[in-house]
């Protein structure tokens, strides 16, 4: 039988210790979990220490934590050590179907029959992935953001023969490690937030392969406009806004004919060599010399400081 509750689960298994993994298992530890972990590549695992590491003022300062118990951070030599007394496996290698879908395989015989299997794809279907899994009712997905120790947010999409029962441990398990799971309704490739992503993402390619603006053009666009509405209210809440006292009604009425204008293009452009050159030399420009370790150092600086100013607006909002 699983545990009475999936907030109790106390062990589980991390599976890929690359910039994902490695988010999962400070999320992990910031809520005393004994985390296992695995990788091939035990280069990643020195990485994800270090990571750890610098990550931890962060973690600490957010979740109210007064040290770092590295005691419960197991590294393990095989998918069978880190997964045989875990009750909740987190699997974050890479979008790949073939190698996920074996992975899964092995996971699923080495495995207790009964532990809770999670991807953290991106966009691949869940159905696909767990084909060949052993009891394949228990898996899911869990779609976190980067950096996945401080956001919230964690897309949960079941396959054809996902139990209800796992969905719903699943959801209570990311609650607990105080996240907002979100439950796709039903399998879609890409699920939602990447879809939303991608479709700006290839808009900006556009709008800078054509020569209208640079990579910090764009960034100041949703950075001081849309970006500062989206982290509190997201995109349907703010052009319900936009309609004045009637709402969403009178804002489709006055703004919806403009959908029909030519306003993006959905298909991706070429990468071709000079666009790529483009958007390393405007994001190098951008980082104006300082590394990634020090603007990730600004970023979650950052996100701790709006995470907690957004719950007090939340509050008042929900």
């Amino acid at each position: 039988m699983l545990n009475t509750s999936s907030k109790n689960f106390k062990k589980v298994a991390v599976i890929g210790t690359g910039v994902i993994g490695t988010g999962w298992i400070i999320r992990f530890l910031a809520h005393n979990k004994i985390v296992y972990t695995f990788d091939k590549d035990f280069e990643l695992h020195k990485k994800s220490i270090k990571e750890i590491k610098r990550t931890w003022p962060h973690v600490k300062k957010f979740f109210g934590k007064t040290r770092l118990n590295l005691q419960n951070l197991k590294y393990c030599h095989s998918i069978e050590e880190a997964t045989k007394e875990a009750d909740f496996i987190q699997e974050c290698v890479s979008e790949n179907y073939l190698l996920k879908t074996n992975l899964m395989k092995i996971i699923g015989e080495k495995s207790k029959t009964n532990a809770i299997i999670s991807s953290s794809s991106s966009g691949l279907l869940p159905t696909r992935i767990y084909s060949k899994c052993k009891n394949p009712e228990r898996t899911i997905i869990g779609h976190p953001f980067n950096p996945v120790y401080l956001l919230p947010a964690v897309e949960i999409v079941s396959g054809k023969k996902t139990s209800e029962l796992i969905i719903n441990k699943t959801f209570q398990f990311y609650k607990s490690i105080s996240m907002n799971p979100i439950i796709v309704k039903n399998e879609l490739p890409g699920y939602l937030s990447d879809r939303l992503q991608e479709a700006l993402w290839r808009e900006g390619l556009h709008i800078i392969s054509e020569g209208y603006a640079t990579t910090q053009d764009l960034d100041r666009a949703i950075e001081d406009g849309p970006g500062l509405r989206w982290s509190l209210m997201g995109t349907f809440l703010t052009f319900h806004l936009a309609g004045g006292n009637s709402g969403m009604s009178h804002m489709l009425e006055q703004f919806g004919p403009a959908l029909k204008l030519p306003w993006t293009k959905l298909k991706a452009p070429k990468l071709t060599k000079k666009l790529v050159n483009k958007l390393v030399e405007g994001t190098k420009r951008q980082s104006k010399g300082k590394s990634v370790t020090e603007i990730s150092n600004i970023r979650d600086e950052y996100l701790v400081e709006l995470l907690k100013l957004r719950k007090k607006f939340e509050k008042k909002l929900r």
